[in-house]
């Protein structure tokens, strides 16, 4: 179940605005994620892959609107779309599949990539998240970012590129 956690890492942030991440713990959020798939592990293990991601995902958004309570913040503060980001994130590795192998593989590149974006600069991974993943115009990332235009192009490309070279080793 560790290896989910970078990808219940990146789910949670486009989930979050950069506001509203100082706000809420996040690791904290991620972990009791974590713990409650331990303590259901017997059943966990027992489903394929893409109903363990499902489950995830939504406990994931359950724990972040109890962490959102507990904080008195408004819900109207965070986007909390089962969907959001991550369908995205899954439809970069190909969200067609028609046998149980066919979605572990899908899994195992989604988990592989959330861990690569992990590996990435912060600002690199927050421009291709809010490009590629979130769906954003470079003109929006860039405004979202507070930087021009050209550095988020830069930003991108070399972030894509060193997502190449670590999903795709020669």
């Amino acid at each position: 179940m560790e290896s989910y956690r970078p990808l219940l890492r990146l789910m949670l942030r486009s989930q979050v605005s950069d506001q509203l991440a100082g706000k809420v713990d996040l690791s904290g959020v991620v972990q009791q994620t974590l713990l409650e798939a331990h303590a259901n592990a017997d059943t966990f293990h027992t489903w394929a892959d893409d109903r363990q991601l499902a489950w995830l995902r939504s406990v994931l958004l359950n724990n972040l609107r109890d962490e959102l309570r507990k904080l008195k913040l408004s819900q109207h503060t965070v986007s909390l779309d089962a969907d959001n980001g991550v369908g995205t994130l899954a439809d970069l590795v190909s969200a067609d599949h028609t046998s149980p192998g066919q979605g572990a593989t899908r899994n195992e590149l989604l988990l592989r990539l959330a861990e690569a974006l992990e590996r990435l600069p912060e600002d690199q991974r927050q421009a291709i998240a809010l490009h590629h993943l979130e769906g954003l115009t470079l003109a929006a990332t860039a405004e979202r970012m507070k930087r021009t235009v050209q550095s988020v192009v830069g930003l991108v490309f070399r972030g894509l590129k060193q997502l190449k070279a670590d999903l795709h080793p020669e």
